[in-house]
């Protein structure tokens, strides 16, 4: 019976060496701390942050400032990530315990803000950083806060670029469209232009009138006149003054006149003629 006892100790004692081994190899638990806010300025040393092995930390820029670029010193054994829309967000996580570095963040409206970084799964206190807050400290930095950014980060620079570029294109496409449709007026235009009215050729060349004619829209009078006439339309017999837009010795009426007169009056000769055409 005595094999099976040293049989029975030496497993014994192998699971005592194992369950040792296993105790020391589990890792520590990190713990998030609460948010919290750090103030930077330029003649400080900079603010530590601590990390946690393979934890996410958060810092956030103030409300008024996006991620212009970042610069970190170990880019081996951490991650800094910026996401890939402009934003006041930064997510560091480092990859190997008891590692340092720094980080400097530079903002779109032109401040610089230095971090000193540490990973801390192998002290005592294991409360790490889970987000915190940018301040900063200098009253020049805070002035910046109220002007207009002076850097534009890449990502809202090239979302910029392709707005203007489909700007561009929808106009072009438009203006396109606007031609075309000009072009086809002007191809059909002629057509719809009506030489179809009569008056007294003797009286019109007196008062300088050259020729009347309309379209769908319009009606138009052309000559060269001493004196500008007033135009009038004939409704019921009786003469009533009409608008027009004169420019050049071109009258536009915007009507179709079925008949009226231009009347005009000679200061110097003292004289009314009142040519009369059926338009």
């Amino acid at each position: 019976m005595k094999p099976p006892i040293l049989i029975f100790v030496a497993c014994g004692l192998a699971f005592g060496s194992s369950a040792v081994s296993f105790a020391a190899t589990v890792p520590h638990h990190l713990e998030p701390s609460a948010p919290r806010t750090v103030t930077v300025t330029e003649s400080a040393t900079p603010p530590v942050i601590r990390a946690g092995l393979l934890q996410s930390t958060l810092i956030l820029l103030p409300v008024e400032e996006k991620v212009a670029t970042v610069f970190g010193g170990d880019t081996v054994d951490w991650v800094f990530d910026g996401g890939h829309v402009a934003s006041r967000f930064i997510s560091i996580k480092p990859k190997v315990a008891n590692s340092s570095t720094d980080i400097h963040i530079v903002s779109d409206h032109g401040n610089e803000y230095t971090l000193q970084l540490r990973e801390i799964s192998s002290e005592e206190d294991l409360h790490f950083d889970s987000k915190v807050f940018i301040a900063p400290g200098d009253k020049v930095a805070r002035d910046k806060l109220a002007d207009l950014p002076v850097f534009v980060p890449v990502a809202e620079l090239d979302k910029v670029k392709q707005e203007a570029a489909a700007a561009k294109a929808a106009e072009a496409a438009e203006r396109k469209a606007e031609e075309s449709k000009a072009e086809q007026y002007r191809s059909q235009y002629p057509g719809s232009l009506h030489f179809d009215f009569v008056w007294d050729q003797k009286k019109a060349k007196e008062i300088g009138l050259h020729q009347i004619w309309r379209d769908d829209k319009f009606t138009y009078l052309r000559g060269q006149f001493q004196e500008t006439p007033a135009l009038y339309e004939l409704k019921d017999k009786k003469g009533s003054l009409i608008n027009f837009d004169y420019s050049d010795g071109l009258y536009t009426v915007p009507k179709q006149l079925e008949n009226g007169y231009p009347y005009c009056r000679s200061r110097s000769l003292r004289y009314a003629r009142t040519p009369r055409c059926v338009w």
